[in-house]
């Protein structure tokens, strides 16, 4: 049997000319590690836009730059004086509002059932989104966790929710 040399985009066919319609905000993520990783994922699944509001960093930076590696010049994003402003016309716009929080409303990941376009809204890695953010959002989406712990790092979460995206997006296209 011959053995087929890996390379980079072994099974990228089956995405050519996928875009994903989600945009992310990130509102006050206070990693800029975090942040660079967060632009990386939305580089690798190819989403429209990252919003960074609060004391989210914003590119350049050398802490962004060290996790993104390159990805914060070519993924879309804006920094944002008023996310509740935005989101409010992201909705009017069509997209639903995602806030990834760990509530008692929250609907586990696998059984949420998207409306594309899509905002996903991320917040501070403890304390989580702003209660004005948490009541704009349509769905509020849960990452099961059954482990000790109730929740993952911040850019972790956004790579599930991302990827998980991907798929699902994906299998609409098909």
């Amino acid at each position: 049997m011959e053995r087929v040399p890996y390379m980079a985009t072994t099974g990228a066919a089956a995405y050519d000319g996928l875009r994903l319609p989600v945009s992310i905000l990130l509102d006050n993520v206070r990693s800029m590690y975090n942040v660079g990783a967060f632009f990386r994922t939305a580089d690798g699944v190819g989403i429209e836009r990252l919003y960074l509001s609060g004391i989210t960093a914003r590119p350049p930076h050398k802490g962004i730059k060290k996790t993104a590696l390159g990805s914060e010049e070519r993924v879309c994003w804006s920094a944002l004086d008023d996310p509740a402003g935005t989101v409010a016309r992201l909705r009017q716009a069509g997209h639903e509002i995602a806030a990834i929080e760990t509530s008692v409303p929250a609907v586990d990941i696998f059984d949420w059932r998207p409306e594309f376009p899509i905002c996903v809204l991320f917040g501070h890695e403890v304390d989580g989104l702003s209660r004005p953010l948490l009541d704009l959002a349509d769905t509020h989406v849960r990452i099961p966790m059954l482990g000790m712990k109730h929740s993952l790092n911040v850019a972790s979460a956004g790579a599930v929710v991302m990827y998980e995206l991907l798929r699902k997006y994906r299998a609409l296209c098909r």
